[in-house]
């Protein structure tokens, strides 16, 4: 029944592209995202539709968009020269096979986000663009989240839509991109015009933050309880009673900390001591291992040069001996082939320092950006531009959960956080049309004054 619900669902949604071809960029952020082809077994399992709804987006743009007004961003040129950096290193990858398989989603995670802003003239396309992520992603954390309730969560354990630990259904990423979501769904509930606020509009809001709440509880994933960390840091910015604020957290977390599973209180705890867990240690030993390959090769080595990596540790555990004595246990492990556990050293590792400069590039502009954007209008409560400073917060806040939880995971190329990019592009460039389509206040031309007649010389 699944299988047949997703196909007829995929398949209506690109036949409404042909009367509304902005639908198309929606489908494709939707198959991106949601990965149906994965999830089922029948027809879009056998055809590549996520190929099939970039070359609609595209043609459809081409063929019947307005393109007035458009303007390549200085972040779409750094876009731009990543790609072609990309393009050159996976030629000369050590391993091409296991790069141009890469390299076959990652150009067109890397194009759609170019791509997307041209498509965002409205703020109602803007807006679509946020639902259709926050909806996708809920798609998968709420399933997640109710089973994880339902007490079948777990390191490695808990099954999303599909059984597979690959894209956002690796628990690590669905962790960092659910807290992600968690400040777009909160901005919908507030300004959103496809669903007007309401209170069924902030309920299931709620719901969803929820959801994405427990994904790092189902999933015993420590990178996921950084980035709610980090997030929560960051929303006091923008709340209004801080210290109301501050106590609900409190109060929330004192009550939710005793119902945690004792597994899920054990594995955070090894975050303030990598030795004492074999994961940690490893993704420590491969970052060392990145930087000595970084020396010999500063221009990286391709998609999926981690296959070559061979890194040794000891892990040491201590254990109760009896009479208040400890035993001290250490343990060589040797692994091979480990992959980064970090974007930062992903980009180092593949792309080099140039790749990695072009990355932090990309990623800090945005950054700054949004600032910029949130100043400049945070004191404009006009309903024309409003939402604008909610939204430059929001889209900053994910950004930032992003780079922190990117340290821990490898997401460089994951393309939801590209759509963000595109997003943010969007949003910067719909504010200039706006800007530039306001009519300029008259102003009256200077008269010259008259030429003074010459005074007569005063007689001797």
């Amino acid at each position: 029944m699944l299988n047949l619900f997703l196909t007829v669902f995929v398949t209506a949604f690109l036949a409404a592209g042909v009367r509304r071809p902005f639908l198309f960029v929606l489908a494709y952020a939707y198959i991106d995202i949601v990965a149906p082809q994965k999830v089922t077994w029948g027809f879009l399992a056998q055809v590549p539709v996520s190929l099939i709804a970039f070359v609609c987006a595209v043609t459809a743009w081409a063929a019947a968009e307005d393109k007035n007004g458009i303007r390549f961003s200085p972040r779409q040129f750094v876009l731009l020269l990543l790609l072609i950096y990309c393009g050159l290193t996976t030629r000369t990858a050590d391993f091409p096979q296991e790069a141009f398989d890469k390299w076959s989603w990652v150009w067109k995670a890397l194009v759609f986000a170019m791509f997307l802003p041209l498509t965002l003239r409205t703020r109602l396309r803007i807006e679509a663009m946020v639902l259709i992520m926050v909806l996708s992603v809920g798609v998968i954390v709420i399933g997640g989240g109710i089973k994880t309730l339902a007490g079948g969560g777990g390191y490695g354990e808990l099954k999303l839509l599909v059984n597979d630990n690959t894209g956002l259904y690796e628990g690590s990423i669905i962790s960092t991109v659910a807290v992600c979501v968690m400040p777009l769904a909160l901005w919908l509930a507030r300004y959103g015009t496809i669903f007007k606020p309401g209170w069924l509009v902030r309920l299931f809001a709620l719901g969803i933050c929820f959801a994405c709440l427990l994904m790092p509880v189902g999933t015993q994933a420590r990178t996921g309880l950084i980035c709610v960390a980090v997030l929560g840091v960051m929303m006091l910015r923008s709340v209004k009673r801080r210290m109301l604020y501050i106590g609900t957290i409190v109060a929330l977390g004192l009550v939710a900390i005793p119902l945690l599973p004792s597994s899920f209180t054990e594995r955070m705890s090894t975050i303030r001591n990598h030795q004492s867990d074999q994961s940690a240690s490893t993704r420590v030993a491969v970052w060392k291992w990145t930087i000595e390959y970084a020396k010999t090769h500063p221009f990286g080595g391709g998609f999926d040069a981690y296959r070559q990596n061979s890194v040794s540790y000891d892990t040491i555990e201590a254990e109760n001996a009896g009479d208040n004595n400890t035993a001290i246990l250490t343990q060589r492990i040797e692994e091979k082939g480990r992959a980064y556990h970090s974007s930062y050293f992903e980009m180092l590792g593949e792309q080099g320092y140039p790749g990695l400069a072009l990355w932090l590039l990309l990623h800090v502009m945005g950054v700054i950006h949004m600032e910029i954007i949130r100043r400049r209008y945070a004191k404009d409560t006009s309903p024309e531009l409003g939402w604008v400073t909610p939204l430059a917060d929001s889209l900053q806040q994910a950004q930032i959960v992003y780079l922190f939880g990117g340290a821990f995971v490898g997401i460089a190329f994951q393309p939801f956080c590209y759509m963000l990019v595109g997003l943010q592009c969007g949003l910067s460039a719909y504010i200039g049309r706006v800007k530039r389509a306001e009519p300029k206040p008259f102003r009256a031309p200077r008269k010259s004054a008259a030429p003074q007649p010459a005074s007569a010389p005063a007689s001797a």
